[in-house]
């Protein structure tokens, strides 16, 4: 039976992905799998686990509650939460036995004063240029390290952290901040062992081996995307996810008709109309309005007229159509000779992928598969 609307998440690409990823890790590097914002759409629980499956050594997350889900569901791996947490989240932290990011003195006492007996694993990050969150000065990340070190065993310095801003495009400012987080890395790893030191994205860990370090931390790669919005072809990654919905209706717009809110289109001719039951309120922006392609039995045809909240309306052309009502369309993924990728759709609206994959609205079922194999 086909449905409204179904992202298909092939957790056996995922596993693939994450070997490919580790293939090509520098040294004794390992793989941190960030699983945040819901896995970027793909489901954060089920990414997790296929990433551990394959090897990866830990996740990362952006918020506390998120590292609180892969708990709850039974996760015990490594569970690195990289944004900020306030004092309010702390005891969700701490329940979470969440590893944490510190830049300020304040927040290691305030996080000592809290810890329970068990210890919390802190990394301290230097800002080398991204400029959000890490403090920018070599001196108070230092200070903030050694009051890590004196608040053992209650808190451990576990790493050594900063992010970079344009590893998916300007080599040499990536190179700037990695000269400027050396020093720090050098300073952390004379002062505590072991330490986890990391630095690179998906984008620097396909594009600088210098980046490595003991430890990279991806998302949008393992779920097959080029970071670099490119066709993820080109770095062996495979997608994961494939996003459909169907045929619902088909209806002959008359020369002068139009489909669609605003009238955004008005056919010049005799033409057959399709109707698709998926929109923004599923992830399909308005700025796709005619300006994407949809596939249908392996062949493509252009998205027409306004994306609405709960339809879209696609040209089947002037002839009598091949479709029918029922037949499956593809916005995300393949039909026989045809694929439109996650990058395609990002680049016709001059954004990432990551916003693409996250706007997959929680009202889109998720099924999940090895490779066709149907997982529960």
């Amino acid at each position: 039976m086909a449905l409204r609307a179904l992202a298909r998440i092939n957790l056996a690409a995922i596993e693939r992905n994450v070997a490919r990823i580790q293939a090509g890790l520098q040294g004794q590097a390992r793989l941190c799998a960030v699983v945040k914002a819901n896995a970027s759409g793909h489901g954060a629980v089920a990414v997790a686990r296929a990433s551990l499956s394959a090897g990866a050594a830990m996740l990362a997350v952006a918020t506390v509650d998120e590292a609180a889900e892969l708990r709850e569901a039974g996760i015990d791996a490594a569970v690195l939460v990289m944004g900020a947490v306030s004092a309010q989240e702390l005891p969700v932290a701490l329940a979470a036995r969440a590893e944490l990011v510190a830049w300020s003195e304040r927040f290691v006492a305030d996080l000592r004063a809290r810890a329970g007996p068990h210890g919390v694993r802190v990394h301290v990050k230097l800002d080398t240029g991204m400029g959000r969150l890490g403090t920018r000065e070599l001196d108070q990340a230092l200070a903030v390290s050694e009051l890590v070190l004196a608040s053992a065993p209650t808190l451990q310095l576990a790493g050594a952290m900063t992010h970079f801003a344009t590893a998916d495009g300007d080599g040499e400012f990536l190179a700037t901040q990695l000269e400027a987080f050396e020093p720090f890395a050098a300073a952390l790893r004379r002062r505590a062992a072991p330490l986890v030191v990391h630095a690179a994205n998906s984008a620097a860990t396909l594009r600088s081996a210098a980046s490595h370090f003991d430890l990279v931390r991806c998302g949008i790669a393992l779920y097959g995307c080029d970071p670099m919005n490119q066709d993820p072809d080109h770095h062996g990654l495979e997608p994961a996810l494939e996003l459909t919905s169907y045929v619902a209706a088909i209806k002959l717009a008359r020369e002068g008709e139009s489909a669609g809110y605003g009238r955004r289109f008005i056919a010049d001719r005799d033409t057959w109309i399709a109707t698709l039951p998926i929109g923004y309120a599923d992830g399909i922006r308005r700025g796709l309005s005619n300006n994407c392609d949809v596939l249908i039995g392996g062949r493509r045809y252009p998205l027409v007229g306004t994306v609405s909240m709960d339809n879209v309306t696609v040209s089947l052309g002037v002839d009598p159509p091949a479709v029918a009502v029922g037949a499956i369309a593809t916005l995300i993924g393949s039909s026989g000779d045809e694929r439109q990728t996650v990058e395609d759709i990002a680049n016709r609206l001059d954004t990432v992928a990551h916003e693409v994959l996250c706007g997959i609205s929680a009202r889109v079922r998720r099924e999940y598969h090895h490779d066709g194999v149907r997982v529960p």
